[in-house]
């Protein structure tokens, strides 16, 4: 589970604050839905509305090194290792072509429908070996 994997975001002008830079929390934003697509919408809705797991962050940060700002296309690079059978990594960086503006890392569980911790399902775990 060592690839990288890349979505690219578009920076709008309503994505920044006063000072014309990306609103922190809007990198999260950003964050989730890179690993939306590195994990299938479809099989993040299968897994809900089958098996009743989804996934929730268990933790999160971010180190600021440089802010995007209106106009930029950024990239979001995510690595992904496995904690345990419950917890995965998103290593999620924000690069403006070579440029390293953001560090992020999110560390996600799975619970079913009672909040409950469940493993990860086999079908992500694949998915994540495969690249």
């Amino acid at each position: 589970m060592t690839d990288v994997y890349r979505h690219r975001v578009q920076i709008y002008y309503e994505d920044t604050d006063h000072s014309g830079l990306v609103y922190h929390p809007n990198y999260l934003k950003y964050f989730e839905r890179a690993r939306e697509h590195l994990l299938g919408v479809d099989e993040l809705v299968r897994l809900l509305n089958e098996e009743g797991v989804g996934f929730v962050v268990y933790k999160a940060g971010m180190t600021f090194k440089r802010g995007a700002v209106f106009g930029d296309n950024i990239e979001i690079r995510t690595r992904v290792t496995s904690e345990s059978e419950y917890r995965l990594i998103f290593a999620q960086d924000v690069y403006r072509d070579e440029e390293l503006l953001v560090e992020g890392r999110v560390e996600m569980v799975c619970v079913d429908g009672t909040t409950k911790l469940v493993k990860v399902p086999e079908s992500v775990c694949a998915r994540l070996a495969k690249g």
